[in-house]
């Protein structure tokens, strides 16, 4: 390897070409972090880029295959000639950024602290393809919600965590980092690492399975939860659907009849993808540009719905830090190495989804992978104080209507902020 391209670092270097960047060390402490990847890493991503060999154009006019060769070309052009990495490290940097160690692992995290007074503390769970920049866009307007036709009275201290493998945060070296330790892991961050006595829990995708957790385990000082995918399902599915139940059914067997590939490689082998992902910027770029062209609200192509600047900023941070393996690997250790038909939640005949005490709340958007009917989540959350059903928007829910997400967040919250500050 040239002397150029060495570093130190092991967790983010990039076998057989240059490392992104060392990562600094981790105590128990609050260590501050700011991200600024190296010149020679920003040209050898472009250099692999210009020397793809692509496959042949495939053989129909729509998605159905896949990204079509003139999507995934057009993005590459623009990721080689117009993407700039550098306005995304200015643009993450203006955020108060720490990493600190809990269960062994180095945790990276976004802390934003709100001007008022009574901000109710949350921390805020990506998902994959996701990452901390799914919050980019609400961060403000959650933490001064004043400066965007809010009250004072609904502001949040905002923490947004990378989940361990994902971004910033350590890669485990170990089995047994699941949903449960994460959320045991968040626990500790609040608590013990940020002193919040107080506080709610949010998020998404793999941020949902997570928050489900924090829910069941209900940790000390956590009053409430919002997830905007409710992994809710009756014991036994129903013979005879209603109308809600049939929409459910619909959704959940459209995602496992057509979307679902990608889960199941992961779940099942999640090394061997990754041996592309780490290896292949284009493998990398297309595994997760097809997400965001069959998750978002659009009318046909991704860019309805985000811009590239929002997806590569996404991919390139997957790619800087080398965690297309690592992040997979989170669905081996959470779904126990099965398909996704086998795991339980999405079983044909039975759902795992045990019953929480929490106060929960939700908002659905129409383009999720999986609506489920309020009457579900009633069933299996006994404190449901909040539930809505919005007119736009899909899985990426913060990322792609950021202003309408924090509304929902100020709605959501003030229900409960109400409830608890009369107890």
């Amino acid at each position: 390897m040239a002397a150029s391209c060495y570093s130190a670092d092991t967790q983010h270097s990039i076998p057989g070409g240059c490392p992104a960047f060392a990562l600094p060390p981790v105590t128990e402490g609050l260590t501050p972090f700011e991200v600024h990847v190296p010149q020679a890493a920003i040209d050898d991503l472009r250099l692999r880029l210009k020397l793809v060999r692509w496959p042949e154009r495939e053989t129909v006019n729509d998605w159905s295959q896949g990204v079509p060769l003139a999507c995934a070309q057009a993005l590459v052009d623009y990721w080689v000639n117009q993407y700039d990495w550098r306005k995304f490290e200015s643009r993450i940097n203006r955020f108060a950024q720490f990493r600190t160690r809990i269960d062994g692992i180095g945790i990276h995290f976004i802390h934003a602290r709100s001007p008022h007074p009574r901000a109710l503390p949350m921390i805020l769970t990506h998902g994959w393809p996701g990452s901390v920049i799914e919050f980019f866009d609400v961060i403000e307007r959650l933490t001064d919600p004043t400066k965007f036709g809010g009250r004072a009275d609904d502001a949040f201290d905002v923490v947004v965590p990378s989940i361990p493998g994902f971004g910033f945060s350590d890669k485990p070296a170990e089995k047994g980092w699941n949903i449960e330790r994460i959320a045991r892991a968040w626990a500790v961050l609040m608590r013990e690492r940020l002193g919040y006595e107080r506080w709610v829990a949010q998020g998404g995708d793999w941020g949902s399975a997570i928050t489900h957790a924090l829910a069941s385990q209900r940790p000390e000082g956590l009053i409430g939860a919002h997830v905007n995918l409710p992994l809710v399902a009756p014991e036994v599915l129903p013979t005879r659907p209603g109308n809600d139940e049939q929409r459910a059914l619909q959704s959940i067997g459209l995602f496992l009849d057509r979307n679902a590939g990608y889960a199941d490689e992961m779940n099942t082998r999640p090394q061997t993808i990754g041996y592309a992902l780490n290896d292949s910027p284009l493998a990398l770029a297309m595994w997760m540009y097809e997400k965001f062209g069959e998750w978002t609200d659009n009318r046909g192509n991704p860019e309805d719905a985000l811009t590239r600047d929002q997806m590569l900023d996404d991919i390139s941070l997957y790619w800087f830090t080398g965690t297309g393996a690592s992040s997979a690997r989170l669905y081996w250790e959470s779904c126990a190495g099965k398909t996704i038909r086998e795991h339980t939640f999405f079983s044909s005949t039975r759902a795992s989804s045990a019953r929480i005490e929490l106060p929960m709340a939700a908002s659905l958007s129409p383009r999720e992978n999986y609506f489920a009917p309020r009457a579900w989540a009633e069933a299996a959350w006994s404190n449901l104080f909040y539930w809505h059903e919005v007119d736009r928007g899909g899985h990426f829910a913060a990322l792609e209507q950021p202003e309408l997400f924090a509304t929902e967040m100020w709605q959501a919250f003030r229900v409960l902020r109400d409830a608890t500050s009369t107890q």
